[in-house]
């Protein structure tokens, strides 16, 4: 019987989770809402109790649902940079031909919300944007650098003023994929190069002209991209022992 049965948990967990889904989708379950118990919300559901305490854990680790100790489980606030939280696994464990897509990914992006955010930036973002780059333009410190250049995209991903598209972003700059990138591209000597794209994107955002920043952002990421490109080769290699260590 457990052979006949086991391939399918699977399926009646999937199902379980879809339809917990549509719950909240379809606002009879609100954020911050307490979920029925488990026995409950199973014989409303018309599944086993097993299958729904597995959708819940799974729920639980993509951030839709949170257990509160003492007191149950309850939907998330459901804001955007939870859920999408996962999403930065992809770039933290993304080898070879895997990174440049989603460095090319991050162009498109990036571009699009750094045009956004020419528009729609105010006086206080600004100054934030102007203080990381004039942190990136006063050390040599790999790691300083780093630090400020993930917070100067950021702070910019945020003037955009879409948190979804901030919290992808957030995912594609996490700081284990951009530190695996940066340790290889800066043996090329570039800090010279990404300083001076950095204070372009930065000047088209104080002149408020999107199509401007549009173009500087893609440069800036598209340099990055290009660069890594040839270092994979043309048949999209990882890299080897003569490259540097991308991963």
């Amino acid at each position: 019987m457990e052979d006949e049965t086991a391939p399918q948990k699977g399926t009646v967990t999937q199902r379980a989770i879809e339809r917990i889904k549509a719950m909240i989708g379809e606002g009879r379950l609100e954020p911050g809402q307490r979920l029925p118990t488990e026995r409950d919300l199973a014989v409303q559901l018309g599944m086993s109790r097993s299958s729904m305490r597995e959708a819940i854990r799974a729920l639980t680790v993509l951030g839709v649902l949170e257990a509160r100790h003492g007191s149950g489980i309850y939907v998330t606030q459901l804001e955007a940079g939870d859920l999408l939280e996962t999403f930065g696994v992809v770039a933290d464990l993304s080898r070879g031909p895997r990174l440049v897509e989603l460095l090319e990914i991050r162009r498109i992006l990036e571009s699009t919300a750094t045009a956004l955010a020419a528009a729609r930036i105010t006086a206080d973002q600004l100054a934030e944007v102007e203080k990381h780059l004039a942190a990136m333009n006063a050390t040599d410190d790999p790691e300083e650098i780093l630090a400020h250049d993930l917070a100067f995209h950021r702070e910019i991903a945020v003037a955009a003023g879409n948190e979804t598209m901030a919290a992808i972003l957030e995912g594609l700059s996490s700081r284990t994929f951009r530190a695996r990138v940066w340790r290889g591209y800066q043996e090329e000597g570039a800090f010279a190069r990404t300083r001076r794209e950095h204070a372009a994107i930065h000047r088209a955002l104080a002149a408020r002209d999107p199509e401007a920043a549009r173009a500087a952002a893609a440069a800036h990421v598209g340099e990055v991209e290009e660069w890594l490109r040839t270092q994979l080769g043309p048949q999209g290699r990882s890299p080897g022992p003569d490259v540097p260590p991308l991963t």
